[in-house]
């Protein structure tokens, strides 16, 4: 609840005060798989640094890198890398995108608890979200149908679902678009028949992960490359930061800010 609240006072203000008119104020934007990561570093940042209000938002990579290339935020989180066509906007506009690796991720499938799945292939998953697996029956499961679970396309997540599972193929339209990791999760845990997928950090009692190419996606497989859905999460900033982005970015990256990352159930970059 204070988390929620001292989170909820630091947008209020960021309302009223520009980024670039209060010298005490940091805006960060972007990915929900990040958000977790940085809303924790940015409440542990406060309590060291009482003058200074952190808001953190996230409303998907993809906005969090527009609004960095409009100026409208100082840091922008992301599950993914940068598009060709975001660093032609950004060079159009004079702004240098700088990534900074903070942690590693791995996009996770989950179903229902009382799913008796337990593990699928890349191509299974592949044919399941292109509508050409409908039945669980097909994949050894009740003879029910599929309900999918998907992100919306600004999502880092999907994006790297669609490279990595989809290998660049569109999901059927049949699928349910959530704008969230939270609200994926939300989704599968009251449909017994559901699959969607998440970021690692956001895995819950109320639904079960499955395995990929009969990898578990753990802190381990994720970092050595065995868990075929691994990732790097990034902020991205402005050319080289300085000032309080400069000194929340060096926080997230030492050994206390990794230990953040961790305790968010992400994995630290070292």
């Amino acid at each position: 609840m204070e988390n929620f609240i001292r989170i909820s006072i630091a947008a209020l203000i960021s309302c009223c005060v520009s980024p670039a008119l209060a010298a005490d104020t940091l805006v960060v934007k972007g990915s929900t798989t990040v958000l977790p990561i940085a809303q924790a570093a940015g409440l542990s940042y406060m309590q060291k640094h009482p003058g200074v209000v952190i808001t953190v938002s996230g409303t998907g990579s993809g906005d969090g890198i527009r609004e960095l290339i409009d100026r409208t935020t100082d840091i922008a989180n992301s599950s993914r890398d940068l598009k060709s066509e975001e660093k032609d906007l950004a060079k159009g506009k004079g702004v240098r995108l700088v990534p900074h690796l903070i942690a590693i991720d791995a996009i996770v499938p989950i179903v229902h608890p009382d799913n008796p799945v337990r593990n699928l292939t890349i191509e299974q998953l592949n044919l399941v979200y292109q509508g050409k697996i409908t039945n669980w029956k097909q994949l050894a499961g009740p003879n029910k149908g599929i309900v999918l679970v998907t992100r919306d396309p600004s999502s880092g997540t999907y994006e790297t679902w669609k490279e990595k599972i989809l290998h660049n193929a569109q999901a059927t339209p049949r699928a349910q678009t959530q704008e969230s990791n939270g609200a994926v999760v939300q989704a599968v845990s009251k449909n017994r028949y559901a699959i969607g997928y998440i970021g690692i950090g956001y895995l819950k009692k109320s639904v079960r992960a499955i395995k990929v190419n009969g990898f578990e996606a753990t802190p381990g497989t994720a970092k050595s490359g065995q868990y075929p859905v691994a990732r790097p999460l990034f902020m991205f900033t402005d050319g080289q930061p300085a000032g309080i982005a400069g000194d929340f970015i060096k926080f997230i990256l030492s050994a206390e800010g990794q230990k953040i990352v961790k305790s968010q159930g992400f994995v630290p970059r070292d």
